[in-house]
């Protein structure tokens, strides 16, 4: 059965690490849509491109992972959206995969996920990972959390993804495939 994932997308997202993410999850043969928090499938990012999402926020299917891309004022849109809030804490609470990149982990501190885990961000973000152990790699796993550092670390980030989701053979493939590695 392919795994399945939904990412998130909020005005003000980072292009890059939504379209990427989405694009590596994809390649690893993941069913992965691009959610709308917005009541339109448009959502403008950060650096003014317009992506149409595959879905809004109503009526979601259950999924093995939620993904979270950063960007201002992405992230803390994503952070003041209640519907995803909750959705997020259930999927967590049920031990499921949970990732953010960029400024968006902001959303995990504010919910208690990286509270006594390792965790990493963008740079002058490290105070909204409440009780984390902050690490500054480009992509770290603690558990079924995954946190990602910034746009230039979208594919350590995405890859790590495809790995817990669809293990190490896939997720070294794309990293050679792509050139990553």
């Amino acid at each position: 059965m392919k795994k399945t994932a939904l990412v998130f997308l909020a005005p003000g997202f980072e292009e890059t690490e939504a379209v990427g993410t989405l694009d590596i999850l994809r390649r690893g043969g993941v069913v992965a849509e691009f959610v709308s928090i917005t009541d339109s499938l448009y959502v403008e990012g950060a650096n003014g491109i317009t992506v149409k999402a595959d879905r809004l926020m109503t009526d979601l299917p259950t999924v093995d992972a939620l993904v979270l891309p950063g960007g201002l004022p992405g992230a803390d849109n994503l952070n003041s959206c209640e519907p995803l809030r909750r959705l997020l804490s259930e999927h967590y609470a049920a031990q499921k995969l949970v990732a953010a990149i960029c400024a968006a982990p902001l959303v995990f501190g504010g919910l208690g996920f990286v509270c006594g885990r390792k965790a990493t961000c963008y740079p002058g973000f490290e105070s909204k990972l409440e009780g984390a152990d902050y690490t500054g790699e480009a992509a770290t796993r603690d558990g079924h959390v995954i946190t990602g550092k910034g746009p230039a670390c979208v594919f350590a980030f995405a890859i790590e993804v495809v790995r817990y989701l669809c293990g190490d053979q896939v997720a070294d493939e794309i990293a050679t495939g792509t050139l990553f590695r």
